[in-house]
C-alpha cells in the first residue's frame, strides 16, 4: 500500500480539480447538469482514482486505477476543449488546464513505469 497523499501526482490532480472548479464556475446555468457537472466529475476522478488505487495491495491493482485516472484525464482534456469551442473558457485557462493536465499524465505514466520494477 502507499500513502497517496504523499503522492506528487495525487496532490496535482488536486490543485487541477480545484481549477477546474474555480473556471466552471463561470459556466452559464443550463450547462450545470451537462459539460460542468461532466468535467467536475472527470477532474475529481482523477486524484480519487489515484488514491483508491493505493489503497490496494497488489502493484498490479494500483496499475490499473492509475490507468482508469489516466483515462480520465484524457476525458478532462476533451471536455476543456469542448468548453472552449462553446466560449466557455479563454484560450488561456484552456493553455493553462491542458498543461497541467498533460503534466498529471506524464506523472501517471512515470508512477506506472515505476511499479514495474
Amino acid at each position: 500500500m502507499h500513502n497517496f497523499k504523499e503522492l506528487k501526482v495525487w496532490k496535482a490532480g488536486i490543485e487541477l480539480t480545484k481549477v477546474i472548479f474555480q473556471v466552471t464556475r463561470s459556466f452559464p446555468a443550463e450547462e450545470r447538469y451537462g459539460l460542468t457537472s461532466q468535467i467536475i466529475r472527470s477532474a475529481i476522478s482523477i486524484p480519487s482514482n489515484i488514491a483508491e488505487g493505493c489503497g490496494r495491495i497488489s502493484n498490479k491493482d494500483f496499475k490499473h486505477f492509475l490507468t482508469i485516472a489516466l483515462g480520465s484525464s484524457f476525458e478532462l482534456e476533451t471536455q476543456i476543449i469542448i468548453a472552449k469551442e462553446f466560449n466557455y473558457v479563454s484560450e488561456d485557462e484552456l493553455n493553462g488546464i491542458s498543461s497541467q493536465i498533460i503534466e498529471i499524465q506524464k506523472m501517471i505514466y512515470g508512477l506506472q513505469k515505476s511499479l514495474d520494477k
